[in-house]
């Protein structure tokens, strides 16, 4: 593969400003995440990745001498940030301003794709390198940035696979997850109109190769955050490609643009979560890279931009912060309640129709972007509690998705049918007699439905939802209560 190869074809910027456009939207995730289960590449691509990094974490965090009163504290640490937000964001413009930088703060999406750009306008620039982001994919920023006329790349492997397929991510640390090698090797062909490989190691190559040459042409450089450290005014981005470093140091300009939930008070504070971070995302000890910055370039220095701009976005977290629901905002992203997931083992990410999939994901599109576009993400969970054990920062997942289902069914998200079928069951649990009955039709139903094999492949009503997408096994002619009544007799 050629060092100076250059695009086949470029990335459509309308197919990107689609994908985004219909996760803002909201989704049927019903017929969605029928599709995705049914999949069985997707299943495996997906389930290979995630069992990986949730295999990973648990060896990781016996490396620990006490990972729970670590996980415990790490959530404190984070209640106690967003029950004092109001301080540590005064704080944190305060100490940005003092090393030199400009502090943005945007109540919602438009306002903070608006702030961005006309920061490249003012600076007369043309060419940004982007490093991984979720807050700039939630409000669609490279979408806008390039219909201003901006040449934007993503920088991170995994996002610039996901731009050349103008796709959103899959995943909140592997947003490419979801792609086989074959698909990246496919990807990578047509893009650059070179011959097809699937060998990580030359698409790396060609990557970098591509890739090196905008960082040397870049204007600006624009980055997420970790976290925001309200002490000293240093955001953190943590990596293991390099990228983040390149942008920070290459370019003239630099935008960090995160959440206002991000900031955390300390640099003290920031040694609990990098010990809790890369365990809980990726399964390492620590990731390869960890970058503290902030402030235009010092006198003397040979690397660094002229221009630090950070951009704090709102867009629906002070309406979570005001509520009850308030504890998801500890989320530091670090993908370990998705890689717990059953559910999103399942189907990925892409079904649930926003930026932020899985368990967590499941809370925060509801609250941020509206609880009738995205009614169904509460009940795409098992309520297993495997999200909860996951999470480094103790974001009690479970109970929130409880209450979401109860407001929502409060607020009659329930049709009159659904309403009447759980009249009936709770009926029908209170009546043992009439549980047994039932329970005795069922399986006759059932088994005269099973082929040779003893799975049925085609139920009818509530049955049907399962066997589209999988067999469901014959039910055994007897109980467990039968088998275990005629053993004690």
């Amino acid at each position: 593969m050629s060092g100076s190869s250059q695009p086949h074809r470029s990335t459509e910027p309308h197919a990107r400003a689609a994908a985004v456009q219909a996760q803002a939207s909201g989704s049927d995730f019903q017929s969605l995440s029928a599709r995705a289960a049914g999949d069985e590449k997707l299943k495996a691509a997906i389930g290979s990745a995630v069992m990986r990094q949730f295999t990973g974490r648990r060896l990781r965090l016996l490396d620990l001498p006490d990972a729970q009163q670590l996980r415990t504290l790490a959530g404190r640490i984070r209640q106690h940030a967003l029950d004092h937000l109001d301080y540590y964001l005064e704080l944190l413009a305060a100490r940005v301003r003092q090393n030199g930088g400009l502090v943005h703060f945007a109540a919602d999406a438009a306002e903070a794709r608006r702030i961005i750009i006309q920061i490249a306008r003012d600076n007369g620039c043309r060419s940004v390198v982007k490093s991984k982001s979720m807050v700039s994919e939630e409000i669609g920023l490279r979408p806008a940035m390039e219909e201003a006329g901006l040449d934007v790349v993503e920088t991170d492997l995994g996002e610039f696979i996901i731009q050349m397929a103008g796709e959103g991510p899959s995943h909140i640390v592997g947003p490419c997850i979801h792609k086989t090698a074959a698909a990246i090797g496919k990807l990578f062909s047509e893009y650059f109109g070179t011959p097809y490989s699937e060998d990580p190691g030359a698409m790396t190559r060609q990557a970098r190769a591509y890739l090196r040459e905008k960082f040397r042409r870049a204007d600006m450089g624009m980055t997420g955050a970790n976290f925001v450290v309200a002490e000293t005014g240093l955001v953190c981005a943590v990596e293991n490609e390099g990228n983040v470093r390149q942008s920070i140091t290459t370019p003239r300009i630099l935008v960090s643009v995160t959440g206002i939930e991000k900031v955390i008070p300390r640099m003290a504070d920031l040694a609990v979560f990098l010990k809790l971070l890369g365990r809980s995302s990726t399964g390492q000890a620590m990731t390869v890279y960890t970058n503290l910055f902030g402030g235009p370039r010092k006198a003397g220095e040979g690397d660094g931009p002229e221009q630090f701009h950070l951009v704090l976005v709102d867009n629906g977290r002070s309406r979570i912060l005001g509520s009850e629901y308030r504890e998801a905002l500890r989320c530091i992203r670090c993908g370990a309640c998705l890689n717990a997931c059953p559910v999103y083992r399942k189907i990925g990410g892409h079904a649930y129709g926003h930026v932020y999939s899985g368990p967590i994901g499941a809370i925060l599109a509801p609250l941020m972007q509206g609880r009738e576009r995205f009614r169904d993400l509460p009940q795409a969970s098992t309520l297993c509690g495997a999200c909860f054990e996951a999470c480094p920062v103790m974001i009690d997942i479970p109970s929130m998705l409880i209450r979401l289902r109860g407001e929502d069914a409060a607020q009659g998200g329930l049709g009159w049918r659904q309403r009447l079928a759980f009249c009936a069951w709770a009926e029908m649990l209170k009546s043992p007699l009439l549980y047994g009955v039932l329970g005795r039709i069922k399986r006759w139903l059932l088994r005269r439905r099973a082929d040779e094999e003893g799975y049925i492949s085609k139920g009818a009503g509530m049955v049907r939802g399962w066997t589209d997408v999988r067999d469901l096994p014959m039910p055994a002619k007897k109980t467990f209560h039968q088998l275990w009544q005629g053993r004690r007799k």
